[in-house]
């Protein structure tokens, strides 16, 4: 390009005719077509022409031929588009003819359309065809449109609506990239044609995956594309157009059913729009609708995500001159605040700016006195809005419903939100106002009625009410904040506030409470109401110092001794009153709450009360589970109407007075653990029923897991871990019982539900108490074996529930490592059960997914985009749900044991050798494994673990595992393995020289085992200087390095000569620099051997290698000892030898997702920097017994196909084709000429149908992705043995396009099985008998790349509106065709 170049320049300096240059430039009539080199040229010279202001109808007429005559027909020639070549051609003739075309004017733009409309449409099938190379290109130069926006459109929607995925995927980027013309069509079409068929298109969550390369919480490109495409698209669109644009988008984003996914990047996108005023009342009113569509996931964090970026559109587009605080406050409400309006949040103190900053714009919605000119806006609506809200109307009813908290939750926000509005104007005009004028204000109307509840029994029921929930709400709501309370002066005077009200508070709920105002129905919502308020009262009293607030003490003993006295009370049994049984209830929910409080609140002293003592004595008197009597309904016909309508039946109220029987039971369990009995035979100083006889507890709390719904076991579950631990010696069925049925009741529930989460921390505790592991440990019995086999069933429940394993061993760890008193019970050290229940560590160590490319693992990426936000999303919460997790805490509690602790070290071999026993396990299973496979990460896992573990081991038990280690290098290990265990060898090499001996043993062996591990061990070698570093005497040992390096640097194969040489040239260094004289006569064989591959000649590949390991980190960076770090070791190597990025645990993660800290003494934390800063290499260590390096005669074809065939081993010499058919006709089977191709399949189920389905029919071959798929449980379900009898070929994806040119030229025609414009019907197409069918992939079809490769496709015909078959079902309808024609030929032949 240079010459052409030079030459231009020269003709620009002399030629004055521009148009004579340009056709010299192109070559002249009748020249050769254009080459990239001159079109680059060609637009070097149009620039500068239109730079330079050169026109006239010459050289107009001069461009017209060169776009027409030279650049078109470049567009239109063949060429495969995956050729690079030829991909930069078509862009340089796209370059060209946009220059051309702003020479030439519309035009030619016209002309260049026609053309292309006579060719046709770019083929959506093959969108990565010339045509659509061409299309793209043209598309996205800067500035020009050469097609008129219309027929890009058309397009566009036959790609959006294409079934595969890919295609659509393509469409989408494709169009998103439009803004960087920055020229985008404002017309009403475009507008509609980005609210109709593109958001329909992005509607599916499979486009917002990662691209390949991206880390694992990056935004996907979808999503950035998004963002700049609408950003771009609204900033150009005229003003009076972007209201009515924006409310339809935001409108079709409620118009359908839309997954976590999609609508959280919307709603991202929407965010990033530059703040204008666009919405009014109506997008308010769409932007709540869209927040109630969020509520239908379950996904939490992308459901509060997507309300914290909606709640930003709104502070963003909307015009605050049109709407109304009312309207703004009504939209808040659909925000949840434990989700995403969190006070405190960086997102609640950006709306409280928005507020403040928009205050006096507001649309009025109230006529504002004079008095209240001076205020400010919001301050006057928070105060008209307490007011108005207070205004309870005198019922005609006393017993009333409760009042739906929604308006509750509205004012406390609200309020809230002024109140800090109130204190950032404060901080901004550095006032110190103590006296909170506005809070004031509006807490004044709220407090007047608080003040009087205790005196005046006349207020209407429904402004106590009222005034109660609103004063839970604000309690509640104001400490959600997420800083310290100390530093919240709005909470603090909110607190003291409420305490002038306190006592008056008491005296109300204790009246409602103790005497019969309660008697219905509806009453037990007030019940509930009154006793969480009460909680939120005592710790309001506990934080004050509870003996400057009311006095607790005598509230305490008066609602204890008035429930007691209520529940004693017997009534009329066989008909009992609605009344007295809902006076029981609240009395029972009372003693509950009493009991939390005097549990939870220590420093109020209530213990000491002599009223808990008659408490005691009553609670272990109760008859457990005691059911009430439905009452009759006759007396009371009001009664009976509430009952009706009522949302709770009275089953429910039944199961909450268990439940609550249940709850104080505990608290008697819990206090008097120690003196329980280990039997009912036992004596007991206590006259505590419960205690005395815990056999029959523990049968109550089995039935009552029978009895009582699944959101109110939790009490039970606490009981059982006091009773348990007592009662498994003794009565071991029993316990077995419970194990189960609690088992029962966890497995039922799904983990999204909330009370999930908190009744299998409960289960967890109680199975896995130190004292029932030890007990059942000691005996070996039943409960033993139960309770492996639940570790086994949550390991299981795991894979499909992250989180699960992580509550298990956190809870483990930390009572093995770290007891409590009540953790100890009479053990006298817990560790002893880490090494009962070993494999609970095992499991731990090699624990993790292998997300395929499903919902699953998008929803995991997602999910970390999310995380990785961090305080910029106010959704974001630090969770223990990771999968990292599980194993970060195993390695933790591996750090914390101690080499010279007895029970530490047996603990820590036995781990040892089972992760040894493991790794040899999985190799035997797997004689071949795959990178990133299953196989691959359980044994990286396993080999990490043991590095952390190694520094604890002494040397005997090194010594007696030492072989073990060895063999494991010997086996086909993928990189990141080899590395690991190198490095081990290495550290054990370097604390215990005298083990070298062995290691030497290593290269003994011959030439058929070491071909596959010889380089692991010279690796090692590469670093013997490190070895050495503690040797005092090194020249035997340089001697016998050497003598052992220089036999492989002349092995055959060239990987082994590379590692050979790179240990030859650290070892000869180490012998030159101690100058052993008894390696002179070596030393010019090997100074000139190293001084040959140093400065080899020539750019041979061979140089190239060399000069590539030397640089590979293992050899050039790496310190074995330096880099001995938690980071290394979880994260830098693994990115070195370019695992997945699912395997990478950042250093940040043992520092945020644990309970277990790090001990002080371990320092091993950072990788060193000159590590951590490299990027992987192009080198890849292996061991293979063939050249896997670069090669200068290195094939595509190398290892595309493997093929199984069972009985290989009695005709080895035969050829494949002919044993089949040999066996084939032996069986009597036909000699079918099909191939199915099912490489893009990936489900076990559809693989295994596949495969049974081409048996039965007498397919020739079935070709699939791997061979690891016939292991497969699902797989060899369906398939019913048809592997055994039908020949099976491997190849992979990536290798098709070569595999299906091989076919063709062996005479088969290609088959797809696809949707096209110029598919053939089933029933119409004629199967020659050399036939090769190609399946498409479960959710993405075929990839266009291939469909080019087809020589035709065959679709079937539907009549149903469905538009796809399952894969399996659709092969098997032309499978059974293609049988169905050539057993009609045969018979026509005969």
């Amino acid at each position: 390009m240079e010459l052409v170049l030079a030459d231009t320049l020269l003709g620009l300096a002399q030629s004055p005719d521009p148009c004579a240059l340009l056709r010299a430039v192109c070559g002249g009539d009748g020249a050769a077509p254009l080459s990239v080199e001159r079109l680059e040229t060609l637009r070097f010279l149009l620039q500068w022409l239109e730079a330079g202001g050169a026109g006239g109808e010459a050289l107009r007429r001069a461009a017209w031929e060169v776009a027409l005559g030279r650049c078109w027909p470049l567009l239109r020639g063949g060429g495969g588009a995956d050729d690079p070549e030829r991909r930069r051609l078509v862009r340089a003739a796209c370059g060209a003819l946009r220059l051309c075309a702003r020479l030439c004017g519309a035009q030619l733009a016209a002309r260049l359309n026609c053309l292309c409309l006579g060719v046709g449409a770019p083929c959506v099938s093959g969108a990565n065809g010339p045509l659509s190379l061409t299309f793209k290109v043209v598309i996205f130069v800067p500035g020009c449109w050469l097609f008129h926006p219309s027929w890009h459109m058309c397009i566009y929607k036959r790609m959006f609506e294409s079934e595969n995925k890919t295609l659509t995927r393509e469409g989408v980027a494709q169009f998103l990239e439009i803004y960087e013309t920055k020229r985008l069509p404002n017309s009403p079409g475009f507008s509609e044609f980005i609210i109709g068929p593109l958001m329909d298109a992005l509607s599916e969550s499979s486009l917002y995956g990662r691209s390949p390369g991206q880390l694992i919480g990056a935004c996907p490109p979808l999503g950035m594309k998004l963002q700049k495409f609408l950003s771009t698209y609204l900033t150009l669109l005229p003003e009076e157009e972007r209201s009515s644009f924006l409310l339809k988008f935001i409108q079709k984003m409620t118009s359908r059913h839309w997954c976590a996914v999609p609508i959280l990047f919307l709603s991202m996108a929407l965010a990033c729009i530059p703040s204008c005023k666009a919405l009014g009342t109506e997008g308010l009113h769409a932007l709540r609708d869209v927040l109630q569509c969020t509520m239908i996931t379950h996904q939490i964090l992308l459901r509060g995500a997507a309300q914290c970026f909606l709640l930003q559109t709104a502070m963003h587009l909307t015009d605050v001159e049109k709407v109304s605080l009312p309207e703004i406050s009504s939209f808040l409400m659909s925000l949840r605040p434990e989700e995403s309006l969190s006070r405190g949040t960086i997102l609640w103190m950006e709306l409280c700016d928005w507020l403040y900053t928009h205050d006096r714009c507001f649309r009025k919605s109230i006529n504002r006195h004079a008095e209240h000119q001076e205020r400010s806006s919001l301050s006057v609506y928070v105060h008209t809005l307490v007011e108005d809200y207070l205004k309870a109307p005198a019922s005609k009813r006393e017993n009333c419903f409760m009042p739906d908290w929604f308006e509750a939750k509205l004012v406390a926000t609200m309020i809230l939100l002024a109140a800090d509005v109130e204190e950032m104007k404060n901080k901004q005009s550095k006032k110190s106002n103590t006296e909170r004028v506005e809070l004031k204000s509006f807490l004044h109307p709220l407090l007047d009625v608080l003040l009087k509840l205790g005196t005046n029994a006349y207020i209407p029921t429904l402004k106590t009410d009222k005034s109660l929930q609103l004063l839970l709400k604000l309690l509640q709501t104001c400490l959600l904040k997420q800083s310290s309370p100390l530093d919240d002066v709005v909470l603090s005077f909110l607190s003291n506030s409420v305490m002038t009200a306190a006592e008056s508070i008491l005296e109300f709920v204790l009246r409602r409470l103790t005497t019969s105002e309660l008697n219905t129905v509806s009453d037990l919502d007030r019940c509930n109401l009154y006793l969480a308020l009460l909680s939120e009262l005592v710790n309001l009293c506990s934080n004050a110092g509870w003996k400057k607030g009311p006095s607790i003490w005598n509230f305490i003993s008066s609602l204890i001794n008035a429930s007691i006295q209520n529940l004693q009370e017997t009534g009329n049994e066989q008909e009992p009153k609605l009344g007295e049984q809902i006076q029981k209830v609240v009395s029972m929910a009372s003693l509950t709450v009493v009991c939390e409080i005097i549990d939870q609140k220590p420093e109020l002293q209530l213990k000491s009360l002599h009223v808990v003592e008659t408490l005691k004595d009553f609670i272990s008197s109760v008859q457990l589970n005691q059911v009430l009597k439905k009452p009759s309904y006759i007396e009371e016909k009001n009664s009976l109407f509430e009952e009706s309508t009522s949302s709770q039946g009275w089953g429910k109220i039944v199961a909450s007075y268990v439940h609550d029987q249940w709850v104080c039971l505990h608290f008697i369990l819990n206090k008097y653990h120690k003196f329980i009995p280990l039997s009912n035979d036992e004596t007991l100083e206590l006259s505590l029923l419960a205690v005395q006889r815990p056999i029959r507890t523990l049968q109550s709390a089995l039935e009552a897991l029978t009895l009582l719904p699944s959101d109110q076991v939790l009490p039970v579950f606490r009981c059982m871990k006091v009773l348990v631990p007592k009662l498994l010696g003794s009565s071991e069925s029993l316990c077995i019982d419970a194990f189960d049925l609690a088992w029962k009741v966890i497995s039922s529930l799904s983990n999204t539900q909330l009370i999930f989460w908190s009744n299998l921390k409960a289960f967890v505790q109680f199975v896995f108490d130190t004292e029932v592991l030890a007990v059942a440990a000691s005996s070996k019995g039943q409960a033993y074996s139960k309770i492996k086999e639940i570790i086994l069933k949550l390991v299981e429940m795991s894979t499909a529930r992250t989180g699960v394993f992580n509550a298990v061993l956190s809870y483990c760890c930390q009572s093995w490592l770290f007891p409590t008193s009540d953790d100890t019970g009479a053990l006298e050290n817990p560790f002893s059960n880490a090494g009962n229940y070993s494999e609970l560590i095992t499991e731990a160590c090699v624990f993790g997914m292998v997300f395929r490319r499903d919902q699953r693992r998008l929803i995991q990426d997602v999910h970390a985009f999310v995380e990785n936000l961090g305080d910029e999303c106010a959704a974001n919460v630090v969770t223990e749900r990771d999968d990292h997790y599980v194993r970060v805490c195993a390695v933790k509690f591996l750090c914390w044991l101690d080499g010279s602790n007895t029970l530490h070290k047996m603990f820590m071999e036995d781990l040892v050798i089972k992760l040894l026993d493991k790794d040899e396990l999985v190799s035997k299973s797997r004689t071949r494994y795959y990178v990133n496979s299953l196989q691959h990460r359980i044994k990286n896992r396993l080999w990490q673990t043991l590095l952390v573990i190694f520094p604890k081991l002494d040397q005997n038990f090194l010594t007696g595992t030492l072989d073990k280690i060895f063999q494991a290098g010997f086996g086909n290990n993928q990189a990141s393995i080899k590395y690991l265990i190198e490095w081990i060898i290495i550290l054990i090499l370097h604390r215990y020289p005298q083990c070298l001996e062995n290691f030497w043993n290593c290269f003994c062996y011959g030439e058929e085992k070491l071909k596959t591990s010889i380089c692991t061990f010279l690796s090692v070698l590469s670093h013997f200087d490190i070895i050495l570093e503690n040797t005092s005497e090194k020249k035997p040992i340089l001697k016998k390095a050497l003598l052992v390096v220089l036999q492989w640097c002349f092995n055959h194969n060239f990987s082994v000569r590379l590692y050979a040489l790179v240990a030859l040239k650290k070892i000869w260094g180490m012998c030159k620099a101690l100058c052993v004289e008894e390696f002179e006569a070596l030393t010019p064989v090997i100074e000139s051997s190293l001084h040959q591959v140093e400065n080899m000649h020539g750019a041979g590949n061979a140089r190239k290698n060399w000069q590539r390991i030397q640089d590979h980190f293992f050899f050039a960076t790496f310190h074995p000892l330096k880099d001995y770090s938690l980071e290394t070791i979880f994260y830098t190597l693994p990115r070195l030898s370019e695992l997945v990025e699912d395997e990478w645990i950042p250093l940040c993660k043992f520092t945020r997702y644990t309970d277990i800290s790090l001990p002080a003494a371990f320092h091993w934390l950072h990788s060193r920097t000159e590590l951590l800063n490299l990027k992987p290499s192009d080198w890849s260590q292996q061991d293979m017994g063939s050249d896997l390096v670069e090669t200068d005669n290195q094939t595509e074809w190398t290892d595309v196909q493997k093929k199984i065939i069972p009985w290989k081993n009695s005709s080895p010499d035969l050829d494949l084709e002919l044993v089949f058919q040999d066996r084939a006709a032996k069986l009597g089977k036909s000699n079918s000429r099909l191939i199915v191709v099912a490489s893009l399949i990936d489900k076990p189920t559809n693989l295994g149908g596949l495969c049974r389905t081409s048996e039965i029919f007498g397919a020739s071959a079935l070709v699939v992705g791997s061979l690891h798929y016939i292991n497969d449980k699902q797989f060899q379900h369906l398939s019913v043995s048809a592997e055994q009898w039908l020949p099976l070929v491997e190849v992979k994806p990536s290798q098709l396009v070569n595999y299906l040119q091989q076919k063709k030229t062996e005479g088969y025609t290609i088959i797809g099985v696809e949707q096209t414009a110029k598919s053939s019907d089933l029933t119409e197409y004629c199967f020659p008998e050399k036939s090769l069918l190609l399946l498409g992939n479960e959710h993405e079809g075929i990839p266009a790349n291939l469909i080019q490769h087809l020589d035709v496709c065959v679709e079937i015909p539907q009549q149903g509106i469905i538009r796809s078959l399952n894969v399996h079902v659709s092969g098997a309808l032309l499978i059974w065709e293609y049988t169905r024609q050539q057993l009609i030929r045969q018979k026509q032949l005969k």
